[in-house]
């Protein structure tokens, strides 16, 4: 049967709405907006999973800031507001998992490496200073893991963390440079390693080949990804790589460090989260830090700060010092080198530097000191002549003015260094 339009069905088919009943067509969508209602929470409860992970990996150093607040009156006060210290200090603990490998452990650890991190106001460069292990100093009286103290020493500077761990370590930086230090972050061999392979490796540059039978460590010379343990032996390796001395193991961790910074900048990492995550997860699980960054949130602050530094200005160097006359295997500061150095620091001011003499010329003066030129410590810069750092004009009154002190200039590096070293 049809109707006159000749349709099948008769006037129902005809005069029908030929669409699928409205039921039908929304049952799919049903489905879907069901989805999207489980979807939701299900990944706001991951997400919301993900952060509590990473926030309860971080160790909370109550210990040291308890420590640090008996001796609050000792401390330095912060002359820079908005300007932030950082204590970077590398444990060899051999306690822990992952860490039995590298020696017997004895219940006492030595801090191989410590930097002092500084983070101007405007967060638009940033200032690592590395400290020599050999560094002879006064060490203040340190309270020791058995409840007893130390008495105050002469000794050299990475007993500190031996003898009183962070707090001690802080108390000692801060009585030699005045510099109020507002954080600190102790990381050990496994964190270490676990954060470099978190980024997929770290490329470093070599003039020349290594074969370190001690550091277990054999590398051809040229550009190269480290990763694990053969990172971990380029930054602790000593004796026999180069002339085997503190010096050249301090300039290898800072290059490793700015090429560290260049690869957690780019967009393979923080734009990745399959890299993001391990990073982040190898980070928080690897850090022992004070209350005011033990938390995700606060290491996020500090991080979104500073994360778009570009490379050239992350500056590297060592404290000005030189061999201690006593005892050659030691060091000392270099005056008023060092003196100048930490001053400019605590005022925010900024810190120029100038790469390494050729190694002829360099052994000719102190290791770290202050470019000499003359009466002056170094040539004024372009900037330091631009900033207006002038005195008045002289009296011939022909509009000519005299530069005042330069700002002077150190030796060290950038991240953005891309030299074979």
């Amino acid at each position: 049967m049809t109707d006159s339009a000749g349709i099948p069905g008769g006037t129902d088919a005809a005069g029908g709405d030929p669409r699928p009943p409205r039921n039908r067509r929304r049952r799919p969508m049903r489905w879907i907006g069901l989805g999207l209602a489980l979807l939701v929470p299900a990944g706001a409860a991951a997400g919301w999973w993900l952060y509590d992970r990473l926030d309860g990996n971080i160790t909370e150093d109550t210990s040291a800031a308890a420590e640090l607040e008996r001796f609050e009156r000792e401390r330095p006060a912060a002359l820079a507001t908005g300007a932030r210290n950082i204590l970077l200090i590398g444990s060899d603990s051999r306690s822990g998992r992952g860490n039995a490998g590298y020696g017997q452990d004895k219940g006492t650890q030595r801090s191989d490496t410590t930097i002092l991190l500084h983070l101007p106001k405007d967060r638009g460069s940033a200032t690592a200073v590395s400290i020599p292990r050999d560094l002879m100093t006064e060490i203040p009286s340190c309270l020791q893991p058995d409840g007893s103290r130390t008495r105050v020493s002469f000794a050299q500077f990475n007993w500190a963390f031996e003898w009183g761990g962070a707090a001690c370590t802080i108390r000692t930086v801060e009585k030699l440079t005045g510099i109020r230090i507002d954080h600190h972050m102790v990381i050990d061999f496994r964190g270490f390693k676990r954060m470099v392979d978190a980024v997929g490796g770290v490329e470093v540059c070599l003039k020349d080949p290594v074969d370190d039978v001690q550091a277990k460590l054999k590398l051809p010379a040229g550009r190269q990804t480290l990763r694990g343990e053969q990172a971990l032996g380029f930054v602790r390796a000593r004796h026999s790589l180069g002339n085997g001395s503190d010096t050249e193991r301090m300039e290898r961790q800072q290059q490793f460090l700015g090429s560290l910074v260049k690869k957690v900048q780019s967009n393979g990492v923080l734009l990745n989260p399959a890299r993001l995550y391990p990073l982040l997860d190898a980070a928080t699980s690897s850090v022992t830090t004070d209350p005011g960054l033990a938390s995700l949130r606060n290491m996020y602050e500090l991080v979104r700060g500073v994360r778009g530094i570009p490379t050239e200005r992350i500056t590297f160097l060592t404290v000005p010092r030189r061999a201690y006359a006593p005892d050659p295997n030691r060091d000392e500061l270099v005056e008023p080198d060092a003196a100048r150095l930490f001053r400019q620091l605590r005022e925010d001011e900024p810190v120029t530097v100038t790469p390494p003499r050729p190694k002829a010329s360099a052994q000719a003066s102190p290791q770290g000191s202050a470019q000499a030129t003359g009466p002056a410590t170094a040539a004024p810069t372009p900037a330091a002549t631009a900033s207006g750092a002038l005195s008045e004009g002289n009296s011939t009154g022909e509009g000519t003015s005299t530069p005042s002190a330069p700002i002077p200039t150190f030796t060290g590096t950038t991240a953005g260094n891309s030299e074979c070293r």
